[in-house]
């Protein structure tokens, strides 16, 4: 007989629950579970135990059955946000916040002409299992629903946990150390995602056993209320259930796909006027701009140029020359002194902002022509390719999440702009760039109709 260690090497059993009938609406899977585990010849239930349960059958007991000859309906019923789209291919959030493909909908191993939707809520169905064995068995066992998914940059399927009751599904490790001392300050383990993975190892995909018993880690199981000294010693973090791996949107860097991140960058693109004291990192801006120089010019050319006011002193600078400019002319139009502070102080938004930015347009490798008419159509081609810099410039900030306000007014003083900023002659000013970190979302923009802005012939 080989002896046992003192220290005993971790290690865990898992092992595949054979005698689970096919799952009808209705049935109760406790009930199912307790009979196919008390079965002759296998070990049975025990507490600390962690009870892998497929999803599908759930679904099917909860009666999440639909008669869909259309699959695509039933995905769009279930669908909050499309992330990503490629062909029929689409990866949706659902209403339970999972990101996964066709939103869980399953055509497989459901009755022709139905699918199969993911239970209502996992967690509720996860702690009603767990309950239903403690009545039935006298066991605590911790219960974790699973179902496939893809991931990001990886090829090939997993099974994860969409539901759990009683079982740790997050080991936070911030806050300790390694084996060498260092801190751990990220770290923090998907262990529900762990345990449904080794127990897809055993019941596998098609193999008509949707049930998996894992034993050997009894830390992760809620103790159930038992005498101290029994198995099972976990924290908090069994009261979350599977819910609390659904990564928040705000924490989310990769939450969209390259067409949607586009089209969420154009949205999020909100002119902003009150901005909060947070500097701005100036690695971001450059970002921006270099999506900004990506825009179509004409004849093969290049003509923006971003002029980038980071210190305090320079905008304040730019912004004392524009202010007396502006007064200046404001008087000689006839505006009394008042109107002339009311207009000025509209103006501050750019005061008000930690950055600034000067797009300036350079027509360079401009054809010169002779008539007026032509020579206007080329000015023009020109400015429209400094619009187009300047709106990649606003998206490109939007999607850094930078807050920013396009403002006209250094075109009407371009000379001052180019004296006090020491620029060449021929850069044109095309008006200044706010910049900053939002200090409160905008208000909602009104919808419009694409259709009041298209004529078609």
């Amino acid at each position: 007989m080989r002896p046992v260690p003192a220290n005993p090497v971790p290690s865990y059993e898992v092992w595949a629950l054979p005698g689970v009938p096919e799952v009808r609406p209705g049935d109760d899977l406790a009930k199912l579970i307790a009979n196919a585990a008390t079965a002759e010849g296998l070990p049975g239930l025990a507490h600390g135990d962690v009870l892998l349960v497929t999803s599908k059958i759930v679904s099917k007991a909860e009666g999440r059955i639909v008669h869909a000859e259309d699959r695509e309906a039933a995905i769009d019923a279930e669908t909050v946000r499309v992330v990503a789209r490629r062909g029929p291919t689409r990866i949706v959030e659902t209403r339970h916040g999972f990101v996964m493909a066709a939103a869980g909908v399953d055509a497989s191993n459901t009755a022709a002409g139905t699918v199969l939707l993911l239970p209502e809520d996992p967690d509720g169905s996860a702690r009603r299992i767990r309950d239903g064995l403690r009545d039935a068995l006298g066991v605590d066992v911790g219960v974790v629903l699973t179902d496939t998914f893809g991931r990001p940059w990886r090829n090939g399927l997993t099974d994860v946990a969409i539901g759990a009751a009683g079982v740790r599904i997050l080991d936070d490790l911030r806050g300790g150390a390694d084996a060498h001392g260092n801190p751990l300050s990220v770290t923090v383990v998907a262990t529900g995602d762990e345990l449904a993975a080794a127990g897809d190892l055993v019941k596998g995909k098609a193999g008509g056993l949707p049930v998996a018993v894992l034993r050997g880690l009894p830390h992760l199981v809620d103790d159930g209320g038992r005498d101290e000294g029994e198995a099972g010693t976990v924290g908090d973090s069994v009261d979350e259930g599977a819910r609390g791996m659904v990564r928040a949107a705000a924490d989310d860097m990769f939450r969209l796909g390259t067409s949607e991140a586009v089209r969420e960058a154009v949205t999020l693109r909100r002119t902003v006027r009150e901005f909060t004291d947070e500097p701005v990192d100036g690695a971001a801006v450059r970002r921006a701009v270099a999506a900004a120089v990506t825009a179509p010019a004409p004849h093969h050319t290049t003509p923006w140029r971003f002029v980038l006011l980071e210190s305090a002193e320079a905008r304040v600078r730019l912004l004392d020359a524009m202010k007396d400019a502006w007064v200046t002319d404001l008087r000689s139009d006839g505006f009394s002194e008042e109107s002339i502070r009311k207009r000025v102080r509209r103006g501050d938004v750019l005061r008000r902002a930690p950055y600034l930015v000067v797009p300036c347009l350079v027509a360079d490798g401009s054809h010169p022509y002779p008539d007026e008419r032509r020579a206007t159509a080329e000015r023009e081609m020109f400015v429209v390719a400094a619009g187009a810099g300047v709106q990649n410039l606003l998206v490109a900030l939007a999607g850094e999440r930078l807050g920013s306000a396009w403002v006209s007014s250094t075109m009407f003083c371009r000379e001052v702009v180019r004296e006090t900023l020491g620029l060449p002659d021929d850069w044109d000013p095309m008006g200044a760039v706010a910049v900053g970190h939002a200090a409160a979302a905008p208000p909602a923009r009104a919808a419009r109709d694409t259709e009041a802005f298209i004529t078609v012939r």
